[in-house]
């Protein structure tokens, strides 16, 4: 799996698991929706550490325990 991959399913699990869509995450981490979206569909090839910041800090989570997860444990360079 692709780091990107890796991080688009951690977002919409975490988005599950605190029953939480795009735009309330949007709304808690400062960004603007599209760029959640953005992430999500493929178009940010390379979401910036600024952008993974702000969503961990949309979840409530820090960025260790945002990475802190199965997915991360077999990404394809």
């Amino acid at each position: 799996m692709k780091i990107n991959d890796a991080i688009k399913t951690r977002i919409l699990n975490l988005c599950a698991e605190n029953k939480m869509t795009i735009n309330e995450l949007a709304a808690l981490s400062g960004l603007r929706a599209t760029t959640i979206y953005s992430v999500i569909s493929g178009k940010s090839k390379n979401p910036s550490f600024g952008t993974i910041k702000k969503i961990c800090s949309g979840f409530g989570i820090s960025i260790r325990a945002f990475f802190d997860d199965k997915i991360f444990n077999n990404i394809d360079t």
